[in-house]
């Protein structure tokens, strides 16, 4: 399912950067070109989270190497963005991280961790045109 997604979000990001070339100035292809690469980022960091997850019995420590990729990534695409709806697929992004962690640091193995896939997903509809 994870795979798929990422897979849905590379196509996505192929037909972004098509569409985009013609539809807006070099600015704003820019910052969207900007919004697409962190995304698909995301995507992949939380494919990783969910494998890491998945994986917990052998070494917790891998989801929050995960969640720290989509802290610092998130970082990258908040300071980029002034677009409202993708600041609110942050923020919703950014409290899934934070409720994941304090899971694990509680000692649960396996969080749940679908506030973030949901707010990963919302993340690369804002990002795809």
């Amino acid at each position: 399912m994870a795979s798929r997604r990422h897979q849905r979000l590379a196509l996505a990001t192929a037909a972004t950067l098509l569409t985009l070339t013609t539809a807006v100035g070099c600015a704003g292809l820019d910052k969207a070109l900007d919004c697409v690469r962190t995304a698909d980022a995301i995507a992949t960091s939380v494919n990783n989270l969910q494998q890491a997850v998945s994986n917990a019995s052998e070494d917790i420590t891998q989801a929050s190497e995960s969640l720290d990729e989509i802290d610092r990534e998130l970082k990258k695409l908040d300071d980029t963005t002034d677009n409202a709806d993708l600041s609110k697929a942050v923020d919703d992004l950014q409290a899934g991280v934070t409720e994941v962690r304090g899971s694990i640091e509680s000692g649960d193995a396996t969080p749940d961790i679908t506030p973030v896939t949901n707010a990963a997903t919302e993340i690369g509809k804002v990002c795809s045109p």
